[in-house]
């Protein structure tokens, strides 16, 4: 079953001096202010694309690494993923660096990053930024 969602963002003025807002409208979960100075500056408690991009990145290659360690019968007991996108103003997304942490009993450091390669080329999200670098690093906990 196939599932769509939906954000809008409103803007208003010019790139460098106006303002908007990304509205999460199929969760409902929030509205965030968006500015070009919050996108190749300071935040100053306004989000970008690249930073949607980060959490968007980051939920799905989590998912996709739990499925993955789950299937080969090694379910893990947490996943933390930190999903970094750089942005160039005038070049655009330059990279993005996954950073991985898991604890995932039983199974060895060099399966876990195995498992993490995997889940990097076929997560959605990937695939929809291969137009990107994008870098892994997998770190397995005690």
């Amino acid at each position: 079953m196939a599932t769509t969602r939906i954000a809008t963002t409103n803007w208003e003025g010019s790139l460098m001096e106006g303002a908007g807002n990304v509205s999460l409208d199929s969760s409902g979960v929030g509205k965030f202010d968006v500015t070009w100075a919050s996108r190749a500056e300071d935040p100053n408690g306004r989000t970008s694309p690249e930073e949607l991009i980060a959490a968007a990145h980051s939920s799905c290659f989590s998912m996709a690494l739990s499925h993955g360690l789950a299937g080969a019968g090694t379910p893990p007991e947490s996943v933390q993923t930190q999903a970094s996108v750089t942005f160039q103003p005038g070049q655009g997304i330059t990279g993005i660096v996954l950073s991985v942490k898991a604890r995932v009993p039983g199974l060895s450091s060099e399966d876990f990053a195995a498992a993490a390669q995997t889940a990097k080329e076929n997560c959605p999200v990937s695939k929809a930024l291969a137009g990107a670098p994008i870098s892994l690093e997998a770190e397995l906990l005690d």
